[in-house]
């Protein structure tokens, strides 16, 4: 196995440390959740960027990098969502988009077409991973204003959401002919 690919199992094995840490009751304990989810994250760029320059790019690697990332970004927001910031219905845009697009890349695939992330996807992620670690940041901060507070967390859930929706429809608008002669 080469590195790249467990960089990405590393980011795998990371999210049951960030949910226990999420949920363990000692001061501190989101800023070390934050701590691993920053590590986490940064294993989602790192293993990419070997990859590409070491050409290491394996199949494993590809299926394997887009569902760690999924897997470590879902995590969190199930947590936004436990700890009261993000409202239920934005984790199922979220879902839903990721479920989506999924779903064009299998049926993509059955043609043997492979949808490589677009540059809209990667931004997604990237914003998504930078809102979740201010959120994170910011949570245990009661000395800031409350609405100092709310108000960077509905700016991130929003550009969470607006990340996620454009790229979503991105990907289908620009792979719209995958399902020509499908139905």
């Amino acid at each position: 196995m080469n590195l790249p690919n467990k960089l990405t199992l590393l980011r795998v094995l990371l999210v049951p440390v960030f949910i226990v840490l999420t949920y363990l009751p000692f001061p501190g304990h989101m800023y070390a959740a934050l701590a691993v989810f920053i590590l986490a994250s940064l294993t989602d760029f790192l293993d990419g960027y070997l990859a590409r320059k070491l050409n290491l790019i394996t199949d494993f690697g590809k299926f394997m990098d887009s569902l760690a990332d999924k897997i470590l970004v879902l995590a969190a927001l199930i947590w936004l969502v436990e700890a009261d910031i993000m409202p239920g219905w934005c984790l199922f845009v979220v879902m839903a988009r990721e479920f989506a697009v999924s779903g064009l890349r299998m049926v993509a695939a059955n043609t043997g077409r492979v949808i490589a992330a677009g540059w809209s996807g990667k931004v997604k992620t990237a914003s998504t991973m930078v809102c979740i670690c201010l959120i994170m940041l910011l949570f245990e901060m009661s000395f800031l204003p409350a609405n100092l507070l709310q108000g960077v967390e509905t700016a991130c859930v929003v550009v969470i959401l607006v990340t996620t929706i454009y790229s979503g429809i991105e990907y289908f608008v620009k792979n719209k002919d995958v399902f020509k002669g499908q139905m």
